[in-house]
C-alpha cells in the first residue's frame, strides 16, 4: 500500500492548530509517558515535534517516525513496516494519528506498534460521542468533573473528510469494537476522555509477558 501525507507543514501553525483544548491533551501525553519512566520512546506521527521537544525538557528520550520528510522525523517509514526489531522501545505512542488510516490498516499499524514496544503503548483517538461536562465543588475535596453522554436517537455515519477515515462512536465503530480489535496480544490498563477536550480519548496498554 502506498502512503501519502494528508496535510502539509502549514497545517500545524499555532493559530490554526494549538487550541487550549489541544494543549490539555498534550499535558496528558506527557503525564502518561512520565509515569512509565521509560528509557526510550517512539512517537508515531509527530506533527511539528512538539511532544518530543517538551518531553526532552523532562529528560524523556523520544524518537519520531513519519512518512513526511518535511516534518523531519528521526525515522522515515510507514507505520505498517517499521524498520525496528521486536521490543525496541519501552513505550510506543501515537496521538490522534491512527484514524488517519483506513480502519483495517489502522489495526495492522497497531499490531506493528505492539511488536515494536517492550512495555507500554499509549494512543489517543477521536471520540465522536457528544457529552455534557459538569463541574461540582465539594468542600475539602475541591472541584470534581463529570462527563455525561448526550442522548441521541441515531448514531452518525462518518464520511471521510480528507483526514479521518473513522472515529469512535460513529456508526460501525462503537467503543466496544475498538476495545476488542485493539486488545490483541496487549492488555488495556485504562481508557478515558480528556475532560477539557473530550473529543480526545486516551488508551493506556501494557505488553503481555510471553
Amino acid at each position: 500500500m502506498k502512503y501519502q501525507k494528508q496535510v502539509d507543514k502549514s497545517h500545524y501553525e499555532f493559530k490554526n492548530y494549538m487550541s487550549k483544548e489541544r494543549w490539555a491533551s498534550v499535558w496528558h501525553q506527557l503525564d502518561e509517558i512520565q509515569k512509565i519512566n521509560p528509557k526510550n520512546v517512539l512517537e508515531i506521527g509527530p506533527g511539528l515535534g512538539l511532544f518530543k521537544k517538551l518531553a526532552a525538557t523532562f529528560n524523556i528520550n523520544v524518537e519520531t517516525l513519519d512518512i513526511d520528510p518535511d516534518l523531519d522525523p528521526d525515522h522515515l517509514s510507514p507505520i505498517t513496516e517499521m524498520p525496528f526489531k521486536d521490543n525496541s522501545y519501552d513505550v510506543v505512542c501515537a496521538y490522534q494519528m491512527l484514524e488517519h488510516l483506513p480502519y483495517e490498516t489502522a489495526i495492522q499499524a497497531f499490531k506493528e506498534m505492539v511488536r515494536v514496544c517492550k512495555k507500554n503503548l499509549v494512543i489517543s483517538l477521536p471520540d465522536a460521542q457528544l457529552i455534557w461536562r459538569y463541574q461540582i465543588y465539594i468542600p475539602k475535596l475541591g472541584t470534581k468533573d463529570f462527563l455525561i453522554a448526550r442522548p441521541r436517537f441515531k448514531t452518525p455515519v462518518h464520511n471521510f473528510d480528507g483526514e479521518h477515515y473513522w472515529e469512535i462512536n460513529k456508526r460501525d465503530y462503537p467503543l466496544t469494537k475498538i476495545l476488542t480489535d485493539f486488545t490483541v496480544n496487549i492488555n488495556l490498563l485504562n481508557t478515558y476522555r480528556v475532560k477539557e477536550n473530550p473529543y480526545h480519548r486516551f488508551f493506556i496498554f501494557e505488553k503481555k509477558v510471553s
